[in-house]
């Protein structure tokens, strides 16, 4: 199918105006590439480029952290001993952070477009929408009464603003690229790339958006809908063409939203842009604010708790009258002082989930002093007989039985099939010789292997390890960092760090997405001589 030029020249001309315009270094005033002397975007036929795509807009919910050099990791005595934090320098690159942690109201959201589009009156779809719920019965305690959470916290508006927790660390993947996808669908749609409020009236089992279905096979988007795909660019041209499509050079694509690294994580935690002092960058903050107190100062609040935590045994809030966290469980999210990049609750409310893969120690080799990160797992597009990418159907779907025997589907329906990176990608490469990183120069544990037992009449139980292991560290345990409403004090320092499977939840951990910042660094513009 040919590209009607003149309407992608004007869809782009009309992108550009609401970005913002900047020089691009690789062509002239007039438009002409340094490489070739070729026009970019000649109306009469050419390689079409955004030129002038502005810097980068901080994402809506989210700020902007610049990055720079820190030192990870704790200096102070290690009171629990778990000695898992031995500083190391590190440098993170720039990247946008949410500015609290993922709500209820929001979660809710997410589980309501499950349910619209997957509905669970259809077998095939049923686990979907199951997979994605939060455990609520987290809140139960053997000796505690709880049962009113239970049932209320998750749904109820009095909790709305309220952080998410009962989520697994592959839930909260699952919910950042849903958010990548609906972000990206809403752009195409105000960019007249998709038809208005598809999103809502259209959407449904295999037909709905999915950002790398519309990079990679832009037909297959909407189940092959044409009227919701092709309604942005409707050709008047001569020539037969009808449609234009958008790419990742127009600039139109956010990039994905994720967890962020325990790295990335620990450096917004600290924010030490607010305090240029040497010490501090030798890790010398205890917590996101100044000082090494967890009690405010000022007059109009003295001795208020600037977090959300436990404060001795049976005091979660104070007395009566006298509250000092205004908060008994979690309490609203924004409801305590931001630290000095603008980020709320890095210390208490809840503990927060992180990407990594956790290990005991952190590797500090020099070539790992950039973007630190332990759990790389890399995969492809997968590509079908007939050379296509393929999508997966509710035919087609797979689903995989995690420890406690729940399912989750690989991929949604609608989505690109996945597959590991293999010896084709690998060969000859020297930065990375497998798909699978997760225990690169750290090898597995002697971790339970519990299992799942099928019996005669397909009922499926568990059952437990009954050999003696010396750890419970495996590849799928995960970082979670920051402490929470039910911890101590000793746990609001960013530099503490923890571990659990990533398949299960708690009443305390939630988490915050985060985004790379694409494009230059923030900051201070060099001058030119």
């Amino acid at each position: 199918m040919k590209i009607n030029r003149l309407m992608t020249l004007r869809l782009i001309a009309g992108v550009i105006a609401s970005i913002g315009i900047t020089s691009c270094s690789n062509t002239n005033s007039t438009g002409v590439s340094t490489a070739t002397g070729w026009k970019i975007n000649d109306k009469k036929g050419g390689f079409q480029y955004n030129t002038n795509y502005g810097d980068q807009k901080a994402p809506l919910g989210m700020v902007a952290v610049e990055g720079g050099t820190f030192t990870m990791g704790r200096v102070q005595d290690d009171v629990m001993y778990d000695w898992n934090n031995n500083p190391t320098q590190q440098y993170v690159q720039s990247f946008y952070m949410d500015e609290a942690e993922t709500t209820n109201l929001m979660y809710n959201e997410y589980l309501y477009w499950l349910k619209s589009v997957f509905p669970v009156s259809e077998a095939n779809y049923r686990h979907i929408y199951e997979s994605a719920l939060p455990d609520t019965m987290v809140w139960r305690s053997r000796l505690g009464f709880s049962e009113t959470l239970t049932s209320t916290y998750l749904r109820h508006p009095a909790y709305a603003n309220y952080p998410v927790v009962g989520v697994t660390w592959l839930q909260a993947n699952d919910y950042a690229k849903w958010r990548t996808d609906r972000v990206n669908e809403i752009a195409l749609e105000n960019a007249g790339y998709l038809k208005k409020n598809a999103k809502v009236m259209e959407a449904y089992g295999d037909a709905h958006f999915s950002t790398d279905a519309y990079l990679a096979n832009p037909d297959l988007v909407y189940g092959g809908n044409r009227d919701v795909v092709f309604q942005g660019v409707k050709n008047k041209a001569k020539d037969g063409s009808r449609h234009v499509y958008a790419t990742q050079e127009f600039g139109l694509f956010t990039a994905e939203f994720r967890l962020p690294t325990e790295a990335e994580w620990e450096y917004a935690a600290v924010g030490l842009v607010g305090n240029r002092e040497y010490n501090s960058y030798k890790g010398r903050k205890k917590y996101p604010w100044e000082g090494g107190q967890t009690k405010s100062t000022g007059r109009k609040n003295k001795g208020d708790q600037l977090a959300n935590f436990k404060q001795a045994r049976a005091d979660y809030g104070g007395i009566a009258g006298w509250s000092t966290d205004g908060a008994d469980i979690t309490n609203q999210v924004k409801s305590y002082a931001p630290n000095d990049f603008g980020l709320y609750d890095m210390a208490g409310n809840v503990a927060e989930w992180v990407a990594d893969v956790y290990r005991p120690v952190i590797d500090t080799d020099d070539n790992n002093d950039f973007n630190y990160f332990r759990g790389n797992v890399y995969y492809k597009n997968q590509i079908g007989p007939d050379g296509k990418t393929v999508i997966v159907t509710s035919e087609t779907m797979q689903f995989d039985t995690l420890a406690n025997g729940k399912l989750r589907a690989r991929n949604l329906p609608g989505q690109v099939a996945q597959v590991m990176v293999d010896e084709s990608d690998t060969f000859l490469r020297q930065n990375f010789n497998s798909g699978d990183n997760r225990e690169y120069k750290d090898g597995g544990y002697n971790a339970p292997e519990h299992t799942l037992v099928t019996d005669e009449d397909g009922s499926v139980y568990g059952k437990y390890d009954s050999a003696k292991r010396t750890t419970l560290v495996d590849n799928k345990s995960r970082v979670y960092k920051g402490g929470s409403w039910k911890d101590r004090a000793y746990w609001l320092d960013p530099a503490t760090r923890r571990f659990y499977s990533e398949d299960q939840a708690t009443d305390y951990i939630g988490f915050r997405l985060a985004m790379t910042k694409v494009g230059a660094k923030p900051g201070t513009k060099r001058t030119k001589k």
